[in-house]
């Protein structure tokens, strides 16, 4: 009889999800690195066709996706720290569990700075150009 080993199992299922997390991740980061660029080619067509471009509201529009980059970011990451803490209780590896656990809090802290962070930012950006 053919039995298979549940870790065995949970090990594969956590390293698909790690590869799911990786790729999503990666296509977030993709999507508002082209929207920053394209932002910047508007602003610039924009100016060459005499249209005066609000800086203030650019400011706006690039805090928004750097906070919006930096909370995906951190999301991704908090997401692989959970798949590795619940690999290394499955399989009752201790290094797991504190490697999943050091990304499930980095991902935290990556989440708090973009909250706590870029509206400052915003803010001392803004009061430069004024």
């Amino acid at each position: 009889m053919n039995t298979v080993n549940k870790h065995d199992i949970m090990a594969r299922r956590c390293h698909k999800a790690k590869k799911i997390t990786a790729v999503i991740t990666m296509a977030l980061i993709t999507m508002v690195m082209a929207s920053c660029f394209a932002m910047t080619v508007f602003a610039q067509t924009q100016q060459q066709s005499g249209v005066s471009v609000s800086t203030d509201s650019f400011i706006k529009t690039a805090c928004s996706v750097l906070k919006a980059l930096i909370i995906l970011i951190g999301g991704g990451i908090g997401v692989w720290g959970i798949v590795n803490l619940i690999e290394g209780y499955g399989n009752d590896n201790p290094g797991a569990k504190s490697q999943g656990m050091k990304q499930l809090m980095a991902g935290i802290a990556l989440i708090i700075l973009a909250i706590a962070l870029v509206p400052e930012l915003q803010k001392m950006m803004s009061s430069a150009v004024q």
